[in-house]
């Protein structure tokens, strides 16, 4: 079987994810390995895309390579499946599955993100490897590695494929409309709207324009197709110890100086293959010049979507974890479906009502979970990311449970009476009345 390995990483040859392909290419001699460096070679593939078909076409089996950025793939990667749609070459009957590497930080969206695409271009999808950035390393991981191989080839033999994922709804397009007279403006703050604006799009340009005109306060709008990106992240660390980003296209300057300084912050897109783009993703990729930092925490956030948001169940997710792991309340996210008007009126009186009271709601599980995922890797990792160190322990981030070491006490204490039958009969309802007097205290303070 001829197994092409796509890799996704723009690191190329120094891929951690590839080494698991290559790993895998070792144990399964069996099976020719072809490789294509998809995300390191894309601007060459945007010039001339057959190289990547050809590959395409003589191969049994699709293996998508790549590290998890920011809650997707990379934007390189992003990039070669628009081309891989955008060619008109029907890849129907190809069959794929995927491999990533990371901290297990939302590679859930990631890998769906994935299966909805492979899905739209007919493709056969098997279920793919969710590895953590170590477990090559490792006997257990090197093991689960060969047992998830093994799998998907008993699986092909048998052509039993993960069902296709179609997602269809009743969205029926509408037109925003611009008042007249704009609302009279407020001084004291200031939002801003990125955007990304494609060729034709009057439906978006109309929600911005009906969001600019009906915000109470001043607004400015960056069209991230008019920045001058030298590229996508490239995951080289620059910025890690320096906080500068290796780019000299002044993007990280940009974000810290224009965009992040506004009271609130609006995202503005049409969906494309199930996502943001890969244009914005590029954009949010490049964020990583601000490593794992919180730098936004507090501003709220909003979006302005057309397309049919509302079948989009992990564009939904995404969005969502975005907001909850930045610590940004989530005031809405308007479409352009029937409605336009009201639901971009109200995320406008939303967004204002945040700006202006501070309102932050606290975090959820998405966020809670990402953050701890977060805490642990930059407290592992902090002789080498270093300004992420110094953000999380100056923001009093590194809330480890050892370090409450009173409530531990206490719990040994309190499993120990509960334990001792004699003890338990004696407290009777004493516990419970123990356990909830914190609580009452501060309703008779109230």
């Amino acid at each position: 079987m001829n197994i092409l390995v796509i890799n996704g990483s723009p690191k190329g040859k120094y891929s951690t994810t590839l080494h698991t392909c290559l790993y895998l290419e070792k144990k399964f001699p069996e099976h020719r390995f072809s490789y294509l460096n998809a995300a390191q070679g894309i601007r060459s593939l945007e010039k001339d895309f057959s190289p990547a078909l050809q590959k395409i076409n003589e191969a049994d089996l699709l293996l998508f390579s790549y590290p998890v950025y920011t809650f997707l793939v990379p934007c390189q990667l992003h990039r070669f499946i628009e081309l891989m749609k955008e060619s008109g070459v029907p890849f129907s009957g190809k069959v794929a599955t995927q491999v990533s590497t990371s901290k297990h930080f939302y590679d859930i969206t990631a890998h769906r993100f994935m299966q909805q695409n492979i899905s739209d271009m007919d493709i056969h999808f098997l279920d793919g490897l969710s590895a953590d950035m170590d477990d090559i390393l490792t006997p257990e991981g090197q093991k689960q590695a060969v047992d998830w191989m093994k799998f998907v080839l008993w699986k092909m033999e048998r052509k039993e494929f993960v069902s296709d994922i179609r997602l269809t709804g009743s969205y029926v397009p509408g037109r925003a409309s611009v008042p007249g007279e704009p609302a009279s403006k407020k001084e004291g703050k200031r939002a801003v709207v990125v955007a990304d604006f494609r060729e034709g799009d009057e439906s978006l340009h109309a929600m911005v324009d009906r969001f600019v005109s009906v915000f109470p306060y001043e607004v400015d709008v960056i069209d991230i197709g008019k920045f001058p990106f030298g590229g996508g992240c490239l995951s080289c660390f620059n910025c890690a110890t320096t906080g500068k980003c290796v780019y000299k296209d002044g993007f990280d300057s940009y974000l810290r100086d224009t965009i992040n300084k506004h009271d609130a912050i609006l995202y503005a897109f049409r969906i494309k293959d199930h996502s943001m783009g890969s244009r914005f993703k590029m954009y949010d990729d490049r964020q990583f010049c601000n490593g794992h930092r919180t730098v936004t925490e507090g501003t709220p956030f909003g979006y302005l979507v057309a397309g049919d948001y509302q079948c989009e169940d992990n564009l939904r997710l995404l969005l969502e974890a975005r907001a909850q792991v930045g610590g940004n309340f989530l005031a809405g996210v308007a479409t352009d479906g029937q409605g336009v008007d009201r639901d971009i009126d109200t995320l406008s009186s939303t967004i204002a009502y945040a700006m202006e009271g501070g309102y932050a709601p606290p975090r959820n599980f998405l966020g809670v979970g990402g953050m701890k995922i977060f805490r642990d890797l930059i407290y592992m990792m902090r002789g080498m990311m270093r300004a992420d160190h110094k953000f999380f322990k100056s923001h009093g981030q590194y809330d480890f449970p050892q370090k409450k070491w009173k409530t531990s006490m206490m719990m040994y204490l309190v499993g120990w009476m509960m334990g001792n039958r004699k003890m338990k009969s004696k407290m009777g309802s004493k516990m419970n009345e123990g356990m909830i007097a914190p609580y009452k205290k501060v309703i008779d303070n109230a």
